[in-house]
């Protein structure tokens, strides 16, 4: 009877486990999926931190402004900065003469002069800029005279614009168009002469024409360079306007916030400066939007 005994504990001690059904694994493998609870957790906690820091800086930023303005009596605080924009974005394309128009106008007059004069310097900028990377002779000869005017402040070419146009809208788009070449030619230049040699080599194999060579080989590999130096080059252009028109005079945002300077509303030129940063952010993402399509066709 002991031996028996022995036996059955032998036989359940040694015996194996039992095979687990199919259904079993299913059911772990739902329980290794989160909760609804911790997926909504997880979407509020990435939604908070990427809205939370920017308003905490720009809470910051608002205090600082408000806490400077307390002790300087003669700079406008937020609220009356606000309650003047409020009145002065009510009615921004009214007209009350050539000097006297609302702000959209101005916006949308200094917009076309960087658009001219952007424009300009981008049919000029980028297909000189592929002449310099493909070619080493005008490579050699236009180096010398990019370095020698690229330094050269926005502004000092002002004067030669008004001498040559005699008219202060040329002098500006002028200004503009030197202003925003040198991006151009360089960043252009640049992802040209990158190209990698083994693409051309295969070009000169198949006997691509120079057209074909430009547009299936140049082109793709130099547009991140083309598109940066836009971004500069557009950057420099609309920095460059609103100093342009202050001297100029006309319509426009900068020769507004020198209109608004001799009349001495402090307000309108804090607004003004909001304005220019809020349309040069604009302008920014644009281009950026723009170079990311770009570069997924090009990618596919």
């Amino acid at each position: 009877m002991n031996a028996a005994a022995n036996e059955i504990m032998a036989v359940t001690v040694t015996s194996p486990p039992a095979k687990t059904t199919a259904a079993e694994p299913d059911k772990a493998k739902l329980a290794v999926v989160p909760a609804p609870k911790s997926s909504i957790r997880l979407a509020i906690m990435k939604w908070t931190m990427l809205v939370l820091p920017p308003l905490m800086g720009i809470a910051m930023f608002i205090g600082v402004w408000a806490i400077v303005a307390a002790s300087s009596p003669n700079l406008p605080g937020p609220g009356k900065t606000w309650v003047s924009a409020v009145q002065l974005f009510s009615d921004p394309f009214y007209q009350k003469g050539p000097n006297d128009q609302g702000i959209g106008w101005n916006v949308i007059s200094s917009l076309k002069r960087v658009g001219i004069g952007f424009g300009m310097a981008a049919l000029i900028g980028i297909p000189l800029g592929f002449l310099i990377g493909r070619v080493a002779f005008i490579n050699g000869m236009f180096s010398p005279i990019i370095s020698l005017l690229r330094p050269v402040s926005p502004l000092a070419w002002l004067p030669i614009g008004l001498l040559v146009f005699k008219a202060a809208n040329p002098a500006a788009i002028w200004v503009i168009f030197i202003s925003a070449i040198w991006p151009l030619i360089i960043n252009t230049a640049v992802g040209v002469s990158r190209v990698p040699q083994d693409y051309l080599n295969v070009a000169k194999v198949l006997d691509l024409s120079h057209w074909k060579v430009i547009s299936k080989i140049l082109l793709p590999a130099t547009l991140p360079y083309i598109l940066t130096g836009i971004r500069l080059s557009i950057g420099v252009a609309w920095l460059v306007i609103v100093a342009a028109e202050m001297l100029t005079g006309g319509v426009g945002l900068g020769f507004w916030v020198w209109d608004e300077w001799n009349n001495l509303n402090v307000e309108h030129i804090i607004i003004a400066i909001f304005v220019v940063g809020i349309v040069g952010l604009l302008l920014e993402q644009m281009l950026v939007f723009i170079a990311k399509k770009f570069s997924y066709e090009y990618q596919a």
